[in-house]
């Protein structure tokens, strides 16, 4: 199943890796360098109606994401943001936090809001050659 908030994200063109209950999608406008998506594949708009099976699977995907994101941009932190108000379907902004900078292809990505919260405004727009290019590296850590 496809819902708005996995096409609004570029599903299937973002796709970093597919489960039964879940996709984790890169995030287009990278906040921090490895920023994913985690979005439920149901049409639920409230994450208590989540079926068991995808709750039980939600800690499949964490441990996935954190073990790639580790090795892909060694985060200090990593945050899970669940905003639901312009995207309804359930779904977590996965936010690798670090103190100081990471580049990747020549492009500076700076953390922002570190210590404090993430300031989701100030993000690195990619090309959809770059987006590429980062799923890409990012698909082989999982």
């Amino acid at each position: 199943m496809v819902n708005a908030t996995m096409r609004k994200f570029g599903y299937p063109g973002t796709l970093v890796k597919e489960l039964d209950h879940w996709v984790i999608l890169l995030r287009p406008a990278q906040v921090t360098l490895g920023s994913l998506i985690l979005a439920a594949k149901s049409e639920c708009t409230a994450y208590s109606d989540l079926s068991d099976g995808a709750f039980a699977e939600q800690a499949v995907a964490v441990r996935l994401v954190e073990k790639a994101l580790r090795a892909f941009c060694q985060y200090e932190r990593i945050n899970y943001l669940m905003l639901m108000m312009v995207d309804p379907n359930v779904h977590f902004h996965i936010l690798p936090r670090y103190s100081g900078g990471r580049e990747w292809q020549d492009i500076q990505f700076e953390d922002h809001g570190w210590p404090g919260p993430p300031q989701l405004k100030l993000v690195v727009e990619l090309s959809p050659t770059q987006i590429t290019a980062l799923l890409n590296q990012v698909k082989r850590h999982f």
